[in-house]
């Protein structure tokens, strides 16, 4: 039997399409643009200081939740908390 850190379902991140979680990085506050992009590898900037990101996902890609929550928190650097309130 697996063994989660989580105490519900509720506390997971959903899984969601790329295309989705492109507009959660758009909107405020993380306000992440397209700088440059070659075929499905998009080079994003923030203008609110986050670190700039390489988005290499198919729009129509379902993600699971648990590559949201590493783009949303290990990359973007986000706490926990802040990444599942934007989603």
């Amino acid at each position: 039997m697996a063994v989660t850190s989580f105490k519900t379902m509720a506390d997971r991140f959903p899984s969601m399409k790329a295309r989705q979680l492109l507009r959660v990085l758009a909107r405020a506050p993380l306000n992440y643009s397209i700088d440059r992009q070659s075929g499905s590898h998009m080079r994003l900037k923030s203008e609110s200081g986050f670190p700039d990101l390489t988005f290499a996902f198919h729009a129509n890609q379902t993600l699971p939740g648990g590559l949201v929550r590493k783009v949303l928190v290990a990359q973007v650097g986000l706490s926990y908390e802040e990444a599942r309130r934007l989603v």
